[in-house]
């Protein structure tokens, strides 16, 4: 290599403001995958991410003339925060450009530290120019987030700390990837000392510039990329990063938006921590790679890399964190329009907890339901659940991968329905566990009929329901009895006016 990246990170000045994060033992994840799992938990950094390694390490060796003049960083991040702690601790003066869409709790984060913030254009790649021509009109050091020597060394620090920990064999390393300077960093380290480990680069299937990179045996530019993994929503590798990496990476792994969301559960389950999209991605290949390859026995690695989550971005993860671990399953289902054909369809359905259940009449011949249902063996039990609905002719269409449905119209489903008479429309709690909803259909008189059906399991003790049933005036106190036999909290909202506007 043409720098001695060895001895670079050995001697890499980042414990001044980096800490040394443990390695710790993942049991849930290790006993369900068959493998023993350690989570390299750089989430626990002040910054909550290793960007604060690579970005100390370059600033640290600055001449005095470069730290006059001061530095300056694009960022919309974690590597922003870095600089910007880095940056106060040795009383330099920062400037950190950031794209007009960064949250406002980031922006907040870096001023916190210190740091002048430049608020410019919509994208990173704005920012990003806006900041050199700032560099260079006023004399600064830029720092880049990945592309430099130095950073990739003290990136590389990660991977002398695991080795360190963790003595014993170590069959694989899992390692996010953005614009390749950790991965970098890892490799430089690994090759050296424990060639015999693999090193897998993990990146999101809408933002796989290492793996273009790698196929096409150069760095190529992504046409564009997603951004819910924003901390790696690179479009190209870096030139340092990829002549680094590019002959001892042995695989790169995609993992979709459900799968990061599942792992994002899966590393809250064994710490009680909440990482971000891109620190969970690791751990999201090395799911996928296990379950591609049927390996059981060895031990891995995985760098949860970041926990600088959005807090509005939690009920989303949650919503698809099932779909994404296979433990869900989401359906539109056709069903006769008379009553007790709900009962019929959640006996078909048999000992399985529904998940979901959407439903408005349309139609007096036939009822599209939307449901989503509990399965605990993915694949297999989806395919079984869907031969037996066959086998009671239901017609269905399985939703689970299809983003539109699981994105909108699973929350679309309802509106105004015309010819529907006496309707009352009841709210309800009830206790969250398997046959509850069947129990309330059970009790049910057949001679009502459901006109709206609204349910979704949010995971706590009590779950909550909206339905519409169609019951004549003469038969209220028949109702009412029915209400007080279930034993259910419920309220009547007939005359909500939210009803009255979106629904009835």
């Amino acid at each position: 290599m043409e720098y001695p990246y060895l001895e670079k990170i050995i001697s890499a000045r980042v414990y001044d403001v980096a800490d040394e994060t443990p390695l710790e033992i993942a049991p849930t994840l290790s006993s369900r995958v068959g493998n023993t799992v350690h989570l390299k938990r750089e989430d626990l950094q002040p910054v909550f991410s290793f960007k604060l390694r690579g970005a100390y390490n370059k600033m640290s060796q600055l001449d005095e003339a470069a730290k006059s003049g001061g530095v300056i960083a694009a960022s919309a991040g974690n590597h922003a925060q870095g600089v910007a702690l880095s940056a106060q601790r040795m009383n330099i003066r920062s400037i950190i450009v950031m794209p007009k869409t960064t949250p406002h709790i980031k922006v907040a984060s870096v001023k916190r530290y210190g740091s002048e913030v430049i608020l410019h254009g919509n994208t990173y790649d704005e920012a990003y120019l806006h900041a050199r021509g700032i560099a260079e009109e006023n004399g600064m050091t830029f720092i880049h987030p990945y592309d430099d020597p130095e950073v990739i060394a003290g990136q590389g620090t990660v991977a002398m700390e695991f080795v360190r920990q963790h003595p014993g064999h170590i069959d694989a390393v899992f390692v996010p990837v953005g614009g390749g300077g950790l991965i970098a960093g890892i490799c430089a380290f690994i090759k050296r000392i424990r060639p015999e480990t693999k090193i897998i680069g993990v990146e999101p299937d809408d933002a796989a510039c290492l793996h273009e990179a790698l196929k096409a045996d150069e760095r190529v530019v992504l046409d564009s990329v997603g951004i819910f993994a924003d901390g790696v929503a690179v479009r190209q590798i870096g030139e340092e990063p990829f002549r680094v990496v590019k002959d001892c990476v042995e695989e790169v792994v995609l993992a979709n938006t459900d799968e990061i969301c599942a792992a994002i559960k899966d590393v809250f389950d064994d710490t009680r921590s909440v990482c971000e999209p891109a620190g969970a991605l690791a751990v999201a290949g090395l799911k996928k790679y296990v379950a591609a390859n049927q390996i059981t026995g060895h031990t891995f690695v995985a760098i949860v890399s970041g926990a600088n989550m959005n807090f509005d971005r939690l009920r989303y993860v949650s919503e698809r964190a099932e779909l994404g671990e296979n433990r869900e399953t989401l359906l539109a289902v056709t069903i006769p329009e008379e009553p007790g054909s709900f009962r019929k369809f959640c006996h078909a359905i048999g000992q399985r907890n529904i998940t979901e259940f959407n439903y408005r009449f349309s139609d007096k011949s036939q009822a599209h339901v939307f449901a989503g249902i509990q399965i605990k063996n993915g694949g297999t039990e989806q395919e079984n659940l869907l031969k037996r609905l066959a086998k009671h002719d239901y017609p269905v269409l399985n939703l689970s991968d299809n983003e539109m449905a699981k994105s909108h119209i699973r929350y679309m489903v309802g509106g105004h329905s015309h010819g529907v008479e006496n309707e009352v429309i009841y709210r309800f709690i009830f206790p969250e566990r398997p046959g509850a909803l069947l129990r309330f259909l059970m009790h049910m008189s057949l001679q009502w009929n459901i006109s709206l059906f609204h349910y979704r399991n949010h995971g706590a003790a009590y779950g909550r329901i909206l339905v519409g049933i169609q019951v004549p005036p003469e038969e209220h106190d028949e109702f009412q009895a029915f209400l007080v036999k279930l034993e259910y909290p419920y309220w009547e909202e007939t005359h909500n006016p939210a009803y009255n506007l979106f629904l009835g």
